[in-house]
């Protein structure tokens, strides 16, 4: 294993977490692949720079509460960077369904007040392809809209 490479990987994972898909990427472009590049994965893994769980759990958990993304968009986005059934399960469980309900709830409320349409029915359809753009479900949106008498 190439010593300064494998430095370089670790250091890459230490400033912030990272998933397999993104190591690996990043070791192709430091020109190793194959074998190799699994060996220093296995590394990072056994030396805990490097778990998918960690990295799945941070991010949801950040998108939910820093940028308020639903679970869908937030499944999808963790889905893209090729993060296990397992893991995708694991980052999904640190949103709390109060807070994710309470969350949809404050953003449509926030929104109904921004949106200057007079017609009722454009206005609806504004607010849930708001909410369904950051990725909440289709029937809670609804019901939640239902909820604050939109």
């Amino acid at each position: 294993m190439n010593r300064e490479v494998l430095v370089k990987a670790a250091n890459f994972c230490a400033y912030q977490e990272r998933t397999q898909q993104e190591v690996r990427k990043r070791l192709a472009e430091l020109e190793v692949e194959g074998d190799e590049a699994e060996e220093m994965i296995a590394w990072l893994i056994e030396n805990n720079y490097l778990n998918e769980e960690r990295f799945a759990r941070i991010f949801a958990g950040s998108k939910f509460r820093q940028k308020r993304w639903g679970r869908l968009k937030i499944r999808q986005e963790l889905k893209m960077r090729g993060v296990s059934e397992y893991c995708l399960k694991a980052g999904m469980s640190e949103i709390d369904d109060e807070d994710y309900l309470q969350t949809l709830t404050d953003l449509l409320e926030k929104k109904a007040k921004e949106i200057k349409e007079p017609n009722p029915i454009k206005r609806k359809q504004k607010l849930l392809t708001y909410a369904l753009s950051k990725g909440f479900e289709s029937d809670l949106v609804f019901e939640q809209m239902k909820g604050i008498g939109i």
